[in-house]
């Protein structure tokens, strides 16, 4: 099955320019047999600004799934390319709930929507409260965790154990100011600005510890241990006051990397999975040796509970909410 992860600079409130975005790539992607395309968190929408938005505003970019203007026109655009299209944007329930989600749309009108489990952005919106795992092409099951979602290791292995055999990743991360001191960190927008005079300078960020270097950290072993392909795909470039270190990625199930870029700026990567690499995959294997009967302290809260929000933002002083 052929897979796409595409990086793009989204802007933020224009919802048109950025699925102008998405429609090119997702043509690009048909037409060289791509089946299945997964585009950045809230790429429709914009992301880091969010934060700063009133109940109002949040309001005017959100919509309902599967029948708002632009769920329309994805479910729309897959069937015409007979393709596979997850877009991360701002969804509204019918009684007024606000969700970080994450829509697919399958050819042929089904489709699947993921909701953010710790969605931390806003108040105003909630976090989700179940895992999804859909049939994609030829039925494949197909996992959806958005961005920190991804980093609590439970949220994996439970999709995989709902059968998943692929998981969609889709991130706006990288370049984060971050309470852990050696986790990521700011991104001068200046090295971004002058990429094209200092390439080298933009690339050694992308491709280090605020980028690329902390996910080798952590986002291999997810796809290795529970035995799943991954598909990474996140934004580039300035996203409010960070910027985004892009390193979308395609992962095989043993945690090595298919396919891979760090431009500094919009770009597609593309890679066959072969399916049959599963069975005997080490994560795959390691997930039968389990026994869950030791595993009772795993659903019990720890001694200090907080919630995500305050995690993420815990280093931020007032301004920057």
């Amino acid at each position: 099955m052929k897979v796409a992860a595409v990086q793009f600079q989204h802007q933020a409130n224009e919802l048109a320019a950025n699925f102008a975005i998405i429609r090119r790539y997702a043509v690009a992607a048909s037409k060289i047999g791509v089946r299945l395309i997964s585009f950045p968190e809230c790429c429709l929408t914009g992301y880091w600004h969010l934060r700063h938005l009133n109940r109002k505003q949040l309001e005017g970019l959100a919509e309902q799934i599967p029948d708002g203007v632009y769920s329309v026109k994805i479910r729309e655009l897959a069937n015409d390319l007979n393709l596979t299209i997850g877009v991360g944007l701002l969804e509204m329930t019918k009684n007024g709930r606000l969700f970080n989600s994450y829509f697919v749309a399958n050819p042929g009108g089904t489709y699947a929507c993921h909701r953010k489990i710790h969605c931390f952005i806003n108040s105003e919106i909630d976090s989700g409260d179940d895992f999804t795992v859909f049939s994609g092409p030829d039925d494949v099951p197909i996992g959806v965790l958005i961005c920190y979602d991804n980093n609590i290791i439970e949220n994996v292995r439970m999709t995989a154990l709902q059968g998943a055999r692929v998981l969609l990743a889709p991130h706006q991360t990288g370049g984060c100011k971050s309470g852990s001191p050696f986790a990521m960190g700011i991104i001068p927008r200046k090295l971004w600005d002058d990429r094209a005079a200092n390439p080298d300078a933009i690339e050694a960020e992308l491709r280090g510890d605020k980028g690329r270097g902390w996910l080798m950290r952590w986002l291999p072993s997810r796809a290795h241990d529970n035995g799943l392909f991954l598909i990474f795909s996140n934004g580039i470039g300035p996203d409010d006051d960070e910027v985004r270190t892009g390193n979308s990625m395609i992962i095989d199930p043993y945690g090595r990397i298919i396919k891979e870029t760090w431009a500094a700026g919009d770009e597609m990567v593309v890679a066959d999975l072969d399916l049959s690499l599963q069975e005997r995959a080490t994560g795959t294997r390691w997930i039968r040796a389990r026994r869950p009967g030791l595993y009772g302290l795993l659903t019990k809260q720890a001694d200090k509970v907080e919630s995500t929000r305050d995690i993420r933002f815990e280093h931020l002083e007032d301004n920057d909410l």
